[in-house]
């Protein structure tokens, strides 16, 4: 009685917070005058009108939005998704070497025109779960033109696997990092985890025998090569050959990977992996309470070479807190996962929520204030982690309780 009461009032919470949120994107972020939504708004909902676009921003929204209309069927967010689709497919996809570009300018014009395959396959989600609100030949034949440019480019014939970036016309280039604070290797978790959930989406929509085949072959890096076998972390950087190279702990992607890892195997509805995926999780979920602190926030990173844990909880890790401790609790119906995932919510209500501004701050410092100095909305700051893990609650609450 307990638990469904739980439940209730977590996809209660849930339901009204995705509102919020989106309210907020709706309000503050599209660009009226040319066309789209703003590239940055700061902590203060000031907003940067000449800041650029970036592909992972404008496809995340294009996914928030349409995910949020299939789940709500709220017009209001189909409108805005359809918005976001149109101004994606017609700025970001290079239509002379394929593949999206990395950033364009306000007035929508390329700029950072390189080919990062993360990019791409944000850019495949977000129209993947455009079709499925809105039949489109067209955009059906752009995300499998997306998932081909991916394989001919990227993938590893000879050791499987991803490569992480390319020039603008798909020569290989020095400097391959996502950001500046990643190593620069071929091979990244990060980006294999986001191209395992592109192609997940992706065949919800087309039953490819390849791509059927491709998501077994992601799903299985993570088990063998990405899942640190002795610690239960996951290891984020890998040169060509797969041999691991050093990098920190990443607490919210360790979480994150758990759950999506999962439900790709349960899609592609192979019992094996189900299986492993699902003992793997638990493993990794288990390596993850280490991170979490006594006031239920999750820690950023740790680096284990300095042995020093970055004493900052960011906003996305809480959100992926909450649901890859649900998904264990519906694994094992150990009722500890439930509380922590509980735990994860009630923390970010508290101290990661704007209640004054709207959205979610970046995250905050060891005693609780907000890191004031990053984005409301940016190149990386989307209404994507926080719109899916309250979705997500929202839909395994339901199905919990039956």
């Amino acid at each position: 009685m307990i638990t469904h009461s739980l439940l209730d009032i977590y996809r209660k919470e849930t339901e009204e917070e995705l509102n919020q949120i989106l309210g907020y994107w709706l309000e503050y972020t599209i660009d009226k005058e040319q066309g789209g939504f703003y590239g940055r708004i700061d902590n203060d909902n000031n907003v940067d009108k000449t800041a650029p676009k970036g592909a992972v921003l404008n496809s995340r929204i294009l996914w928030a939005f349409a995910a949020a209309y299939r789940v709500t069927k709220n017009e209001v967010y189909l409108q805005a998704a359809e918005r976001a689709f149109h101004y994606f497919t017609a700025h970001f996809i290079d239509k002379e070497f394929g593949g999206v570009y990395w950033t364009i300018d306000y007035l929508g014009y390329p700029l950072d025109t390189k080919k990062q395959i993360y990019a791409l396959s944000f850019a495949l989600y977000g129209i993947t779960e455009y079709l499925q609100c809105r039949e489109s030949e067209g955009a059906r034949s752009l995300a499998i033109d997306l998932f081909n440019t991916i394989e001919k480019y990227s993938y590893d014939n000879k050791r499987g696997g991803y490569f992480e970036a390319f020039a603008s016309d798909w020569k290989e280039m020095n400097d391959l990092r996502l950001s500046a604070k990643d190593a620069n290797e071929k091979k990244t978790m990060n980006t294999h985890l986001h191209v395992l959930e592109a192609y997940t989406n992706l065949y919800r929509i087309w039953q490819d025998d390849l791509l059927k085949n491709r998501i077994a072959g992601l799903i299985r890096d993570f088990l063998e090569h990405f899942t640190d076998k002795i610690s239960g972390h996951l290891i984020l950087f890998f040169d060509e050959n797969w041999s691991p190279r050093p990098g920190p702990i990443s607490y919210g992607h360790d979480i994150e990977a758990t759950w999506l890892v999962l439900e790709a195997a349960e899609l592609v509805k192979d019992e094996a992996l189900i299986k492993s995926a699902k003992s793997n999780a638990i493993f990794i979920t288990n390596a993850v309470i280490e991170g979490l602190d006594s006031d239920g926030g999750l820690w950023y990173e740790y680096e284990p070479l300095q042995k020093h844990l970055i004493k900052e909880k960011h906003s996305w890790p809480q959100a992926e807190a909450m649901v890859g401790f649900f998904n264990a609790w519906q694994i094992t119906k150990n009722h500890r996962y439930l509380t922590l995932s509980y735990n994860s919510w009630n923390f970010t209500k508290k101290y990661i929520k704007d209640s004054a501004n709207g959205e979610w701050y970046w995250g905050v410092l060891e005693n609780h204030q907000p890191m004031l100095g990053n984005d409301k909305a940016g190149i990386w700051k989307c209404p994507y982690h926080n719109s899916r893990a309250c979705m997500q609650i929202m839909q395994r609450t339901v199905a919990s309780a039956k």
